[in-house]
């Protein structure tokens, strides 16, 4: 028997999720997998990034504006789900209150090959890619780990503890409302970009300089 919330989800998975998930989330061939135990976790990242409803197939899904924003209906989605076939689900509470130093590590280790040192992302094969990080809330950093969307491996309690989690995403957070010390951070790409764009900037100012001497003489 489903609860009050659960069925309220019910009603508006068969309005916006049944044609490519199909009845009961048993996924239908070509077009959606099951749902069957992806938990809350997967449903709230999912909607709250606006991937899903998905606007159709592709190598990637993109981020958008969220489709469904009331955060009612998404505890509804998610319940109803939960009751399908249980599964990963976001902690309450404060999730960003890691170990900030602690976190860069991990991140380096764990997550910079796919999603770069600063978190702006970064290309995968066949048309796929690592998004950018910029406009991640904790819960949706905190779902990614514990479900692996699209291409992201799922780093279980066993890969990564709940505060080493916390620990990334704080540090994940410090870099959103961090600012480039040193100016134009360039996308945080690193010293070879920078070093590149000031030869680039510096060429062409060399250029017109020479152009309006001679003009001059």
């Amino acid at each position: 028997m489903l609860s009050a919330s659960a069925a309220k989800g019910q009603q508006l998975y068969e309005t916006s999720c049944i044609t490519c998930h199909g009845k009961g989330a048993q996924g239908v061939p070509g077009r959606g997998p099951s749902l069957i135990g992806v938990g809350p976790a997967a449903v709230e990242f999912q909607v709250t990034t606006g991937r899903m409803p998905a606007p159709g197939q592709g190598a990637q899904i993109e981020r958008k504006p969220p489709t469904i924003t009331d955060p009612n209906d998404v505890q509804s989605l998610m319940d109803y789900i939960d009751a399908l076939g249980g599964g990963p689900a976001v902690p309450s509470g404060n999730l960003d209150n890691g170990d900030v130093s602690a976190g860069g590590e991990l991140f380096r280790i764990n997550c910079s090959s796919c999603h770069a040192f600063g978190g702006g992302g970064g290309a995968l094969s066949s048309g796929k890619f690592a998004p950018g990080l910029e406009k991640a809330t904790d819960r949706q950093m905190y779902a990614a780990m514990l479900t692996g969307p699209q291409n992201m491996p799922v780093f279980g309690d066993n890969q990564l503890s709940p505060q080493e989690k916390k620990d990334i995403i704080a540090y994940l957070m410090n870099l959103q409302t961090d600012s480039d010390p040193g100016g134009w951070g360039i996308g945080r790409l690193g010293p070879v970009s920078e070093g590149l764009a000031i030869f680039l900037i510096g060429m062409v100012a060399l250029v017109f300089t020479s152009l309006w001497i001679a003009g001059k003489s």
